[in-house]
């Protein structure tokens, strides 16, 4: 009765799940006690940073402060000398006015010379006077002497919410990633009529699914991140390619042969939205501020708004030479400020978030690239297709080195995404009902 109710090959597929699902979390556990411990070192870091600021702050008020105390001392200075020459003059006067009235007093009785020092006297008061009136004046508009902070410096300062700005981000790496394990994910759905071909992947934007086309089946396919099962699909028409995420609850899928774009709701049940037809094949598909950025497969790179007005297009440098034999996938760096773009036989090309031509990287090692994808930490994962293999790059196109490789189980990459928190790097393959995730350190 027992042996009829337990079956024990069940039991043991069980076990294993559950094995799988330990170490799953324990590696999750492990990545939060790196998190962590990189966080510590990143806040003494950022403190150290502000207390910079804080002195040359100081600094630069002191040194303003000293500047306005020399002002005031010199505009002082050429006060003070002014009224001082001012009563050198007015003492001068006085003395003249002074021995003028002596000698009126002396001539009294000398009618002649009386008359010649009253005439005299008579000159010497206009002068004086005059001078009065030009002393008075003086000396109601041009001795004095005041300071006032500068209004715009003191709103500036009280409309501070701090002297910076706090910035999530991971601290940049400059060294190979390296696999430390890597497990087969099954793609392929009992209803799928063909074997997959998966040529685009994406995180949502919280990081807890994962999106996926699938190109022969037509459909669009969301992975739970911790157990990698499907939990959801919808139907798509015309050849789903890229994919990318507008919102929490929206996802944009790329579809080929139809030369359209379809919107698709993610909040609960996956459900197709609207769709936007465009003149040109639709492969790649990024977004950034409310524009989508698209690639056709061919020569061009598209900028577009989220109705589909198309606003740029690209296909040469400055000089007029052609930029893509073959436009792929898209990414955006973690700033939102460069986009870079898989180039089939030649690479990857970068662009500025206007679109402007940037520069072209590209590697021995990479042979037909496609899928394109950063880690946050100013590196750039590019999928060699027909190399078979995942090259790791700096932001300044210097190749760190060779993450994954054909020995790592790759055959016909097309597509790749990073798990920045977990250290987990997705790539899709062509012709395959396998999703490969890898494990990297």
């Amino acid at each position: 009765m027992m042996d009829t109710l337990f079956n024990l090959s069940d039991s043991n597929q069980i076990q294993g799940l559950l094995r799988d699902t330990m170490r799953s979390i324990r590696s999750l556990s492990d990545s939060k006690d790196v998190q962590l411990s990189t966080l510590i070192e990143a806040k003494k870091e950022a403190l150290q940073n502000i207390t910079k600021v804080q002195k040359a702050l100081e600094a630069a008020i002191k040194k303003a402060v000293e500047m306005s105390k020399k002002e005031l001392e010199d505009t002082y200075k050429e006060l003070e000398e002014e009224i001082l020459h001012d009563k050198a003059d007015i003492k001068k006067t006085i003395d003249v006015l002074q021995g003028t009235n002596d000698k009126l007093i002396k001539t009294e009785r000398n009618r002649a010379q009386r008359f010649v020092c009253t005439k005299l006297a008579e000159t010497q008061m206009k002068e004086a006077d005059a001078q009065l009136n030009q002393q008075q004046l003086k000396t109601n508009t041009n001795v004095h002497l005041s300071f006032t902070p500068s209004q715009s410096l003191m709103d500036y300062i009280n409309g501070l919410h701090g002297i910076g700005e706090v910035v999530r981000q991971a601290k940049k790496r400059t060294v190979l990633y390296k696999v430390k394990g890597s497990k087969d994910i099954n793609i392929r759905l009992a209803n799928d009529s063909y074997v997959c071909r998966s040529f685009g992947c994406c995180l949502t934007l919280d990081n807890n699914q994962l999106l996926l086309t699938d190109h022969s089946n037509g459909k669009l396919k969301r992975f739970d991140i911790n157990t990698m099962m499907i939990v959801d699909n919808c139907k798509l028409d015309g050849s789903p390619i890229g994919v990318c995420c507008t919102s929490t609850d929206e996802a944009v899928v790329a579809c080929w042969m139809a030369n359209m774009i379809q919107f698709v709701s993610i909040d609960k049940k996956m459900t197709p939205t609207k769709h936007i037809k465009l003149s040109h094949c639709c492969y790649g598909i990024a977004t950034k501020d409310d524009k989508l950025y698209i690639t056709d497969y061919e020569s061009s790179l598209y900028m577009y708004d989220m109705t589909g007005n198309l606003l740029k297009s690209i296909s040469q440098g400055i000089t007029g030479n052609k930029l893509f034999p073959n436009s792929r996938h898209i990414t955006v760096n973690e700033n939102g400020k460069i986009m870079y773009v898989g180039n089939g036989s030649n690479g990857i090309v970068c662009f500025d978030d206007a679109g402007n031509y940037l520069s072209t990287y590209n590697d021995n090692d990479l042979s037909h690239t496609d899928g394109v994808c950063v880690d946050g930490r100013g590196n750039i994962f590019v999928v060699g297709c027909h190399s078979h293999n995942v090259v790791q790059f700096d932001e300044d196109g210097k190749k760190i080195g060779v993450v994954i490789k054909q020995q790592d189980g790759l055959q016909l990459p097309r597509s790749v995404c990073f798990h920045q928190q977990l250290n987990r790097l997705f790539v899709s393959m062509n012709s395959s009902d396998v999703l490969k995730m890898y494990e990297l350190e």
